[in-house]
Parts: structure tokens; C-alpha cells; sequence
């Protein structure tokens, strides 16, 4: 089985992936600044202790594994560019390991205007967006420019709105506007990002997953 490099496993999401992959058989390796919100234990789960944006923290977890999985993402007080400048380090690091392959995270705000056909509603969630937190919007914007110009197979999965909720087990995979809602469970989600790592249909795509 494939080894896992993952950064952002201490968030929620972060949490439902760990679980997934492990029940599937993956090893991970685990980027985290604070191991004691990860509260999993299993013997092909190592955490390592550090920061997406120490660029040697990041080549340690990305050493030996054979694809990146990007969940990390801004919390209070977060740096303006933390996806870009974290994005930018693990593709770094990632060609200096010959890993070629990385699964990166982001909300549907982020427009794909090749695929999407954004309704009124979605046209307003990105106008509020734009005004509400203009940090994150632009800084998924210009992570997907690093990707883009990477020379890697990258795949960036949005979602809606997440919740806690239970694993349905069924969810759609379009576009914006496209065969698409408003929320998923994050466990659905995960679900989704963890077949990505075998799955080559959505290289160099920005799919949307919701119910």
C-alpha cells in the first residue's frame, strides 16, 4: 500500500481522512504543530511535530512516502498566504523526493470557470467570500496557481459547507453549479480525497463533491 504525506491531520477533516486511511490499509506520515490534538494511535500512523511553512519540517514528512494528501488550511490568526507559501514548500519538497502526486484541499470558492456554471446562490457565496475573508479566497487562488505551474499531478478537491454528520456513503462529484449542493459530511469527503490517491480520472481538475 501506498504511504501517505499529510499535512493538516489534526483538523477535522484532517481527523476523518487519518481514520479512513488507516482502516484501508495506508501508512501515513503526519505533519502536525500541536501532536496532542492528534488523539490517534496506530502503528503505520507516525506524527511528526513541526510547520507546513518550515520547509524542513515538510522534506522530513514527505521522505519515503509516495503521495501528499493537503488538508491544512487558515484557523484565527492564521499568515495571509498560508496555503500558497505551504503549498510551495511541499511542491519543493516533493520534487527533491521524487514524489509526483499530491491531493490538495479547498472550498468551492475557489472558481474553475473551465467547468463551473456558478447559480445566484453560488454567485453570492463567493461575492460574500470576496468581502468577508478576501484572505482566504485569494490565498486558495494562488495555491492553485503554485499547483498549476508545478509540474505535478495535482488534484484540487473542493467542498460546500461541511458538518459532523454521519457517513452517508453516496455523494456526487460535478462542478459548481454542476450536479452539485450545499454541504457533505467530512467523513464523505475524506472518503472522496482517499480514492483519489489510486484514481487518476480528476488530474489536473478541481472537482466539487457535495450531497
Amino acid at each position: 500500500m501506498k504511504k501517505i504525506a499529510l499535512f493538516g491531520a489534526s483538523g477535522q477533516t484532517g481527523m476523518e481522512f487519518v481514520t479512513i486511511a488507516l482502516d484501508k490499509g495506508y501508512q501515513v506520515n503526519a505533519l502536525v504543530r500541536t501532536p496532542e490534538k492528534l488523539s490517534i494511535k496506530h502503528q503505520n500512523l507516525e506524527v511528526f511535530k513541526g510547520d507546513v511553512l518550515n520547509q524542513k519540517d515538510v522534506q522530513t514528512v514527505i521522505k519515503g512516502c509516495d503521495v501528499v494528501v493537503s488538508l491544512f488550511g487558515h484557523v484565527k490568526g492564521s499568515p495571509e498566504w498560508l496555503q500558497t507559501n505551504g503549498t510551495k514548500h511541499i511542491t519543493s519538497a516533493m520534487k527533491q523526493e521524487k514524489v509526483d502526486k499530491i491531493i490538495s484541499l479547498s472550498g468551492g470558492g475557489l472558481p474553475y470557470p473551465e467547468k463551473d456554471q456558478p447559480k445566484f446562490p453560488d454567485k453570492m457565496i463567493r461575492f460574500i467570500m470576496k468581502i468577508a475573508v478576501p484572505k482566504i479566497l485569494n490565498d486558495a487562488v494562488e495555491h492553485h496557481k503554485v499547483l498549476a505551474n508545478s509540474d505535478l499531478k495535482w488534484i484540487i478537491v473542493r467542498g460546500p459547507r461541511l458538518t459532523n454528520d454521519k457517513k452517508a456513503g453516496t455523494y456526487r462529484v460535478g462542478w459548481v453549479g454542476v450536479n452539485a449542493s450545499t454541504k457533505i459530511a467530512r467523513a464523505d469527503l475524506a472518503d472522496f480525497i482517499l480514492k483519489q490517491i489510486e484514481d487518476e480520472q480528476f488530474h489536473f481538475q478541481m472537482p466539487f463533491v457535495s450531497y
